[in-house]
């Protein structure tokens, strides 16, 4: 089993920054992929972005130029900075990963909440 905990969501204000962590522990071994999903009320859970093993980036449209994802391989923790942050950011941001291949991706973290708001 691959455990998962989430730190860094808030409250912020609109144009605010946040930093989101995710620390892996348990049977991380043959990890390939570290990501954050986010899922808004009434809606269905969507990527924000991903990183390889190899150090591989993806973002979701909605975020790119605004946020960074970076991993620590050592700490198995990969970290979300978030800058000019939106009211439609709202949300709760789950941690995943992908085990052995890119189809083997059922692991969860419990989520963190993100609020922007004035």
């Amino acid at each position: 089993q691959v455990r998962l905990v989430e730190s860094g969501g808030g409250l912020v204000h609109p144009g605010g920054s946040l930093r989101l962590s995710c620390g892996a522990s348990g049977s991380i071994h043959s990890i390939v992929r570290m990501g954050w999903y986010r899922q808004a009320p009434g809606r269905q859970r969507s990527l924000v972005a991903h990183i390889t093993s190899g150090g591989t980036t993806n973002y979701a449209d909605s975020v790119k130029g605004r946020f960074t994802i970076s991993a620590d391989n050592a700490k198995d923790t990969v970290y979300l900075q978030m800058n000019s942050l939106k009211p439609e950011d709202t949300a709760v941001y789950y941690c995943n990963v992908c085990k052995f291949n890119l189809y083997q991706c059922d692991y969860w973290g419990q989520g963190t909440q993100v609020t922007v708001s004035s």
